[in-house]
């Protein structure tokens, strides 16, 4: 999506019509960049009417992001962070990692209404349309060094979790070790990258992709269930509200990681842990599969499996109910502890 896309995007945002003229007049160009710039938006999932005599009207109103929005709903809190809102970006956690490395302030947050390359865990892609997700990253930085920052993903999902429940979605739970799911559906993901030494300091750049509405065009494009924050509360939430919600919550859980890291978390993380004390299994990065029950964390954020061979701990991995057909790999993998 181009400039102008947007532009035209933001002079539709409230749902009512406007001529070809108009529009052109306001952005300055032809009607028919204006008629290109609107069929883009088709390609990506959002619907624009066209009536002869009326002009152009998305088919339901969009709340865009907002940098004052957002600012106003923090409150107290907004001098805490510096917000950046961006049109499209390829990754906001790429681009604040690089800002990290050339020293940036922790506090730093980049929203995006679009992010063409966006990334999940493990290289994964993350879809999203404008208005339809909030994607942003968040900078933190510590004194302590990178070795601290295990179990940093699941404190994020304690704040996300915190957060949702004053959101309205109070019944979200935790997948180890950085999705957040309710009834068994993808709500949103964490993804955090880190740079430093192993004796500190040490910076985290935190991304976050939170389904808020989902137009069925992008449900289509994704290749696991999901759900998002409009079903789940009822009502189609303010992403600026949203998203000042979720720095708030952050803001309080990574500080008190800073001081005591992940254990001081642990009870409350497992209590919204939807793998706990189920048979699941684990594939691992190596292709392997592990098979056991979720017994829960470590204080370092490590997932405790019971297997035939005793209890055993695991760092990275992707945990599924067992026999749901939920962990990604196929078959040929080899299977340990069955």
């Amino acid at each position: 999506m181009h400039a102008l896309t947007f532009q035209a995007l933001r002079l539709l945002a409230d749902g009512e019509f406007r001529s070809g003229e108009a529009m052109a007049r306001a952005l300055g160009v032809s009607r028919a960049s204006v008629w290109n710039a609107l069929h883009a938006l088709d390609d990506v999932g959002l619907a624009v009417f066209k009536v002869r005599g009326r002009g152009y009207r998305l088919a339901e109103p969009l709340a865009l992001l907002e940098r004052a929005a957002v600012e106003r709903e923090l409150g107290a809190h907004a001098a805490r962070f510096a917000l950046e809102v961006l049109d499209s970006a390829e990754s906001t956690n790429t681009l604040l990692m690089q800002r990290a490395a050339t020293g940036t302030a922790g506090g730093s947050v980049i929203a995006a209404e679009w992010q063409t390359h966006g990334r999940g865990r493990r290289g994964r892609a993350w879809h999203s349309t404008p208005g339809a997700a909030l994607t942003f990253s968040l900078l933190w930085r510590f004194q302590q060094g990178a070795g601290f920052l295990a179990g940093l993903s699941l404190a994020v999902g304690v704040a996300v979790a915190r957060a949702l429940a004053a959101l309205g979605a109070g019944a979200a739970g935790l997948k180890w070790p950085n999705d957040v799911l309710w009834r068994g559906r993808k709500l949103a993901g964490i993804l955090i990258e880190m740079q430093g030494d192993m004796l500190g300091p040490s910076a985290a750049v935190i991304g976050i992709g939170l389904n808020c509405r989902l137009p069925d065009a992008l449900r289509e494009r994704i290749d696991q269930p999901v759900v998002d924050l409009a079903a789940v509360s009822g009502e189609v939430p303010d992403r600026n509200r949203v998203l000042a919600r979720l720095l708030i919550e952050l803001e309080r859980v990574l500080s008190e990681f800073a001081r005591s890291g992940f254990a001081p978390l642990r009870d409350e993380w497992q209590r919204r842990h939807v793998h706990q004390g189920k048979a699941v299994q684990l594939a691992l990065p190596d292709g392997g599969v592990i098979r056991g029950t979720a017994e829960g964390v470590a204080d370092d954020g490590a997932l405790l499996l019971s297997t035939k061979s005793g209890q055993r701990r695991f760092h990275s991995g992707d945990v599924s109910l067992r026999g749901s057909g939920e962990a990604r790999g196929g078959r040929g993998q080899r299977k340990d502890d069955e």
